[in-house]
C-alpha cells in the first residue's frame, strides 16, 4: 500500500523521533543533535545519531539511516506497511484503506466548507446588530469597513455554542467541527464553540481557501489569542498570513510582522506586501515558503524587548536561506500599526527605507545597555560585538565593521580585526574538536558501499551530492536552475534516481523532507539520503555553489566522453584521477 503525504505528515508530526528511539537507545542530546550506541550494530563508542531537527537517524558506524517508520521497521524486524501501522496505533491514527486518499481528500473538503461557512457566520455577525462592539473596536483601531471586509474580518458572539448551533442547521457534524478546531468537547461530555466573545481573523492560504482562524479578546484580558490549532488542512508552522494578497504584487520584498494587525494596518497604508507568521515562533517552513515570493526580507517587529528578541530569532532562521534581510528601526509608537495611525504612510515609507541589514541590527542590539563615554561600556561593547562578528567569517565584513566600530569607540582598526581574527579561530577550533562535529565527518568508504559508481567518478559524485543536499534543503533553488540542468548530467544512477524524486516532488510542490522517500527508496539508500541531507551544515547552501556544481559534474562528464585514456600519457591518466 502507498500512503499519501498528508497521511505520512501526520504521522511524522505525532510520533518525535527522540520519544520513539529512547526506549531502545540511551541517548544524549547536544543542541539539534541527540547520540548514542547504535542499536543495529556493537559499538564501544556512540555513533548512532539523530537529526532532532529534520527528524531523521543515521549510524556513521554501520551506515543505517532513515526517519521514525526505518527506526521501527529495523528494530522490530518488520515490514514497512507494519511500522506504519505500528506507528498509528502508538499515537491513535486510523490505519487508511485502500481508497483512504479519497477519503482524506473528502475530509479535507468537509473542512475547508465548514471552515469557509464559520467565516461567513463571523463576519455577518460582526454586521450584525450584536456585533456592534466588535464593528466598533475595528473602526476604533483605525480600520476601514472596506479593509474589514478585504481581510473577511468577524466577530465570534458571546455564548457558548453560536457557531454550533448554526452549522449543525447547514449539515455539518459535531465530529467534523471539533476536527476542524471550530467546536471542543469539554469535561462533563458537552460540546462548545473554541471562539467566543473575539473578533477574528480568518486565515486564507495560496488557494483562497480558508484554513484557520485567530480570535483576538476585545479587552486585555488573557489570553489575548486564540488560535485554531493543527487541523488536517492547517499546519500554523507552515502558513504566513495575507500571503495570499501579498503574493500577488510586483515587488520581491516582503515586509514580515509579528501580528494580524500589524498586517492589516500596512495592506490599509497601501504597503500591500506584509505578511506575517501565525501564533508561533517564526519557523524554517516559513522562511522557505516566503523564500519563493521574494527575494529580501524586513523585519518589522515590535521594537520592545520581546520584538526584538523575535526579530533575532527570525534573522537566524532566515539566514540560512538566499533572502536578503533587513530590520526596520521602528520609532514613534511601538509598533507599526500605531506608527502608521500617529504619522501616517510617509514616515512608515521612510522608515522601511533606512532599514539596516541584520549585522547592523545585531551591532546596534549589542551596544544595547552599555556606556561608551566609559571605558568599561567600550570594552564590552566591543567584545561583544567582536564575538557576533567572528560568526559571520568574512574577512569583507570584517574590515568595514571594523572600521565603523574603530571611529564609534576611538580603538585602531587593527586592533579590532586581529581580535576578531583571534575569536574566529578560536571558534573554529572549538567546532572541529567537537564530539557532534566529529560523529557528522563522512566517511567515504561507506558512501562507496551504497553507491558502487561513486568510487568511479568522485568527482563528479561529490558535486552531485553538495547539489542534491542544497535542493533537498532549499527546494527554491530548483526553479532558479533546473534550466541549466538535466539527469543526464548525473554520473552516477543514483543520485540520477534521487534528483528525478526530489525534481518531480518539487515541480508538483510537494515537499521534500525525509519521511517522504520511505517507500522510493531502499533502506540503505534512504541512510545514504539522510547522509547528503546532513552535509547542509558544511556546505555554503546558495545559488553559486549548486551552479558550480552543475559546472563540475558537465566538464566531468564531458571529459570521459573525449578523453581516450589508451592515447593519454602517463602524466596525464594520474593528473585525471588525482581531479
Amino acid at each position: 500500500m502507498r500512503f499519501s503525504d498528508e497521511f505520512l505528515s501526520e504521522l511524522k508530526d505525532r510520533n518525535n523521533i527522540l520519544d520513539v528511539i529512547s526506549p531502545y537507545v540511551d541517548l544524549r542530546v547536544s543542541g539539534s543533535i541527540a547520540r548514542g550506541l547504535c542499536p543495529f550494530h556493537n559499538e564501544r563508542t556512540p555513533s548512532f545519531t539523530i537529526y532532532i531537527n529534520n527528524q531523521s537517524f543515521y549510524c556513521f558506524g554501520c551506515g543505517v539511516g532513515g526517519n521514525v517508520i526505518t527506526f521501527v521497521k529495523n528494530i522490530e524486524n518488520i515490514g514497512f506497511t507494519e511500522a506504519v501501522s505500528l506507528l498509528a496505533d502508538k499515537c491513535g491514527m486510523a490505519l487508511p484503506a485502500d481508497g483512504y486518499d479519497d477519503s482524506l481528500a473528502k475530509q479535507k473538503r468537509r473542512l475547508l466548507e465548514a471552515n469557509r461557512e464559520a467565516a461567513r457566520f463571523y463576519n455577518r455577525y460582526l454586521f450584525g446588530p450584536d456585533g456592534k462592539k466588535a464593528l466598533d473596536y475595528f473602526l476604533d483601531r483605525g480600520l476601514t469597513v472596506e479593509t474589514i471586509r478585504h481581510f473577511g474580518l468577524g466577530y465570534a458572539p458571546d455564548k457558548w455554542d453560536a457557531l454550533l448551533r448554526y452549522m449543525k442547521q447547514r449539515g455539518f457534524s459535531e465530529s467534523e467541527l471539533i476536527s476542524a478546531d471550530l467546536a471542543r468537547k469539554t469535561k462533563n461530555g458537552g460540546t462548545i464553540d473554541v471562539f467566543r466573545n473575539r473578533v477574528m481573523f480568518p486565515i486564507i492560504d495560496l488557494k483562497g481557501s480558508v484554513i484557520a482562524f485567530g480570535g483576538r479578546v476585545l479587552d486585555d484580558s488573557k489570553p489575548k489569542y486564540v488560535n485554531t490549532s493543527d487541523t488536517p488542512v492547517y499546519k500554523k508552522s507552515r502558513g504566513v498570513f495575507a500571503l495570499n494578497f501579498a503574493k500577488r504584487g510586483t515587488e520581491r520584498t516582503l515586509i514580515l510582522c509579528e501580528g494580524y494587525m500589524d498586517v492589516i494596518a500596512y495592506h490599509q497604508a497601501g504597503f500591500t506586501n506584509a505578511v506575517a507568521g501565525l501564533g508561533t515562533a517564526f519557523t524554517q517552513e516559513q522562511a522557505k515558503l516566503l523564500s519563493r515570493y521574494c527575494d529580501e526580507i524586513i523585519l518589522s517587529y515590535d521594537n520592545d524587548e520581546a520584538g526584538q528578541r523575535a526579530a533575532g530569532r527570525a534573522i537566524q532562521i532566515l539566514s540560512k536561506t538566499t533572502l536578503r534581510v533587513r530590520v526596520a528601526r521602528l520609532h514613534g509608537g511601538k509598533d507599526p500599526d500605531e506608527i502608521i495611525k500617529k504619522y501616517g504612510r510617509e514616515e512608515m515609507q521612510n522608515i522601511l527605507n533606512a532599514a539596516v541589514g541584520n549585522v547592523e541590527f545585531d551591532l546596534q542590539r549589542a551596544k544595547a545597555g552599555f556606556d561608551l563615554t566609559t571605558d568599561y561600556g567600550k570594552v564590552n561593547y566591543l567584545n561583544r560585538s567582536v564575538e557576533l562578528l567572528a560568526r559571520l567569517n568574512n574577512p569583507i565584513q570584517w574590515d568595514v565593521y571594523a572600521s565603523r566600530l574603530s571611529a564609534e569607540v576611538g580603538v585602531t582598526k587593527e586592533a579590532i580585526t586581529a581580535q576578531i581574527e583571534k575569536t574566529a579561530k578560536q571558534k573554529r577550533r572549538r567546532e572541529s574538536s567537537d564530539g557532534f562535529k566529529k560523529a557528522a565527518t563522512f566517511n567515504d568508504d561507506m558512501l562507496n558501499k551504497i553507491n558502487p559508481e561513486r568510487r568511479q567518478f568522485l568527482y563528479a559524485a561529490k558535486a552531485e551530492e553538495t547539489l542534491l543536499s542544497s535542493l533537498i534543503h532549499n527546494p527554491d533553488f530548483y526553479f532558479k536552475i533546473k534550466d541549466k540542468l538535466s539527469e543526464e548530467d548525473f554520473s552516477t544512477e543514483l543520485n540520477r534516481r534521487i534528483f528525478k524524486i526530489v525534481a518531480q516532488r518539487i515541480e508538483e510542490q510537494r515537499p521534500v523532507e525525509i519521511t517522504y522517500f520511505s517507500e522510493d527508496l531502499s533502506d540503505e539508500e534512504l541512510g545514504y539520503l539522510v547522509r547528503l541531507e546532513s552535509m547542509h551544515e558544511n556546505l555554503g547552501n546558495t545559488i553559486g555553489e549548486c551552479l558550480d556544481c552543475i559546472k563540475r559534474m558537465q566538464k566531468e562528464k564531458q571529459d570521459r566522453n573525449t578523453k581516450n585514456p589508451g592515447q593519454m600519457t602517463d602524466e596525464e591518466w594520474a593528473s585525471f584521477f588525482k581531479r
